[in-house]
């Protein structure tokens, strides 16, 4: 009964407030889009929870997880003085208070039972493929297109590491509040209250992650490109935000003074030279996310000897930039699409060193844009073979017309393609998982894919000594300074290691 015919009632009689569940869905319902938006948002999460749910099952790894986690004093009270060192104190080579406050959270509700911990990952993944999707709507031609897209996003193994890896749990939650923050500010016009809830995000994003640097980058290109504003306009209303990202860049880039674990191989290289092996790598990402086989937590891709691979690879991305260029004006997503994907992978790109030169968890956020351009494109060729199809058979134009070129059958088809794709990474995915189960699983396989790694044997000598097999695990630091040419830095390591084990 509605209020202006609700029966009056004794004024000495306290009112209940009006709480009615289905209003306030209906109106969240509303707010968000209509059930239109909200039911394949909600699809979108309970998919991702099936494919990665199984991981509540596994155990922490030495992989980080320690420094993070199990060792560390930090998160395991809510001690003022343990709040203020989140807070100021850099922590692991990483200024990310907010990321190591989650996992005060999730200790004091689970104490160190590692699936708690895969749990939240699971659903920050879960939440950013539903934001993924709400946000592709904007920009992608239909609904099914951006559904799809979302759906591979969702089930990539390539994002295994990143869900199921609890260390990495930085990368899931800065996404969140990234998403958050570019659905605040990606549209034609933007409200104050708009602004001031995407300057929010974009905070805590960046107190979560260093990536979270190129929001502002994004933002002014779609300014520009897209809805066509004018350079001085856009410079002017990103110049707070830019502010913000480079003051935590400076933070975090002070705090990399550390070159433990990783793969230091590259750090004497030239920037020339990591850029010509950047054009290589850029294509096996392409790869890995068109087709992913053999991931790893570590990778060792060639920095010498490339030759023609360079120029092959520079002469690719000359094809891609001019075919982004030529289609600036009938088609400017398709290059914003191209500069996002460049933008977030920047950090990654070992113009400012880091200690590995690949990872999975590095496309992360790049995938999106990926997916959706894969995802319109296969929409197209959906239905340009639809059409061909009708041309091609004249005896039955009539009834194939009818058949192949109305729009909704033509979107079926594709939907079915598209779930045909997720279907095939969700096998993978679920094929790929239990490397991560505890250490063991994953230092075994890893050992397979790239035994010529110092920094494994060393991760498998570690892992063997834990359990207990004193002598395997002298092996294999054997083995690696027989075989593996180990730095300097690891070379101690493996020296300081047999000389304890040995004696003991």
């Amino acid at each position: 009964m509605s209020i202006a015919t609700r029966p009056e009632t004794d004024s000495t009689q306290s009112e209940k407030p009006d709480v009615n569940p289905g209003r306030l869905w209906g109106a969240l319902v509303e707010r968000l889009g209509g059930l239109r938006v909200v039911s394949p948002a909600c699809c979108l999460i309970l998919l991702t929870i099936a494919c990665f749910g199984p991981a509540i099952t596994y155990d922490f790894v030495n992989w980080d997880d320690p420094w993070y986690v199990v060792d560390n004093e930090m998160i395991k009270s809510w001690a003022p003085g343990n709040l203020y060192q989140i807070a100021t104190e850099i922590a692991i080579r990483n200024y990310a208070p907010l990321n190591l406050y989650s996992y005060l959270v999730d200790h004091t509700l689970w104490g160190l039972w590692p699936g708690g911990y895969h749990l939240t990952n699971i659903l920050l993944h879960a939440m950013n493929a539903a934001l993924v999707y709400v946000l592709l709507l904007r920009f992608v031609p239909n609904r099914t297109v951006a559904f799809v897209a979302a759906a591979l996003f969702a089930v990539h193994p390539v994002h295994v590491e990143s869900v199921v890896w609890i260390s990495s749990r930085k990368g899931l939650l800065s996404a969140t509040f990234m998403l958050a923050s570019l659905l605040c500010w990606l549209r034609p016009e933007r409200t104050t209250r708009q602004e001031i809830w995407g300057l929010s995000f974009l905070v805590l994003a960046l107190l979560t992650k260093i990536i979270a640097v190129m929001v502002p980058p994004i933002v002014l290109l779609y300014d520009v490109f897209i809805v066509k504003k004018t350079k001085s306009e856009s410079v002017a209303r990103q110049f707070i935000p830019g502010l913000l990202a480079a003051w935590l860049l400076i933070i975090n880039m002070s705090a990399q003074n550390s070159e433990l674990g990783g793969v230091r191989g590259h750090l004497d290289l030239s920037r020339l030279e990591i850029l010509q092996i950047d054009a290589v790598i850029l294509w096996h990402y392409v790869g890995m996310l068109l087709w992913p086989q053999n991931l790893s937590v570590l990778y060792d891709p060639a920095t010498s000897g490339l030759g023609g691979m360079v120029w092959l690879a520079i002469a690719g991305w000359g094809l891609v930039a001019s075919g982004a260029w030529c289609l600036r004006n009938r088609l400017p997503q398709f290059g914003w699409a191209l500069a996002i994907m460049l933008l977030c992978l920047l950090p990654v790109l070992n113009l400012f060193p880091i200690t590995t030169l690949m990872n999975d968890r590095y496309l992360y956020l790049p995938s999106i844009p990926f997916f959706a351009l894969l995802a319109a494109a296969l929409s197209q060729c959906v239905g340009w073979i639809g059409q061909r199809l009708g041309e091609a058979i004249e005896s039955r134009r009539a009834l194939l017309d009818s058949a192949l070129s109305d729009p909704n059958r033509v979107r079926w088809a594709f939907l079915m393609t598209g779930l045909l794709l997720v279907v095939t990474y969700t096998s993978k995915t679920a094929a790929y998982m239990p490397v991560w189960r505890n250490g063991m699983s994953l230092w075994t396989y890893t050992i397979e894919q790239v035994p010529q790694l110092a920094v494994v044997q060393i991760q498998m000598a570690n892992t063997l000594h834990a359990e207990g097999e004193t002598q395997a695990a002298i092996s294999h630091l054997e083995y690696a300074l027989a075989n593996c040419s180990p730095d300097q830095l690891d070379r101690q390591r493996i020296e300081q290691k047999l000389s304890d084990w040995q004696k003991n």
